[in-house]
Order: C-alpha cells, then structure tokens, then sequence
C-alpha cells in the first residue's frame, strides 16, 4: 500500500488554503510532510508569507477593474501551461 504524496506542484495550488487555514487536517499533514524535505517549496511558502506581510491585505475593492481583470488573465494564463 503506497502513501500518498503530495507534488510541488500540488503543493503550489493548495498553499493559499495552507496559509488561510482552510485545509482539511490529512490534506494538511500532507503538506507539511512535503515541506519538511522539499527546500523549494519552503522556500515558496516563506516567499508567500513574506509578500503577505508586506503587502497586508488586499480586498477586491482596492483594485481598479482594470487592475483586477490583468491579474485574473495572469492567473488563467498561469493555469493553461
């Protein structure tokens, strides 16, 4: 019987779960059992925390419509490759 594994990948996906507390606890162990041999994606996590630390939060509202319309095509864009 083989253990689930999660990928980098993966990991990239679910991090904003990660972070918000939003992820189920065997979804979460998971995670942290990836971080715990993965440099890169400790890496990408604490990447993630520090821009969440200097940018504080940011509500839809804040953004111009403009604004928000190129970073959803960025995103869309990101998931098609």
């Amino acid at each position: 019987m083989s253990v689930p594994e999660l990928t980098c990948k993966e990991l990239v996906e679910v991090v904003t779960d990660y972070l918000e507390g939003r992820m189920p606890a065997e979804q979460r162990l998971l995670f942290e059992e990836h971080l715990a041999f993965c440099d890169w994606c400790q890496s990408y996590l604490e990447q993630m925390q520090a821009t969440i630390r200097l940018t504080g939060t940011l509500r839809e509202d804040d953004l111009t419509p403009e604004a928000r319309d190129g970073l959803l095509g960025v995103f869309r864009d990101w998931r098609r490759r």
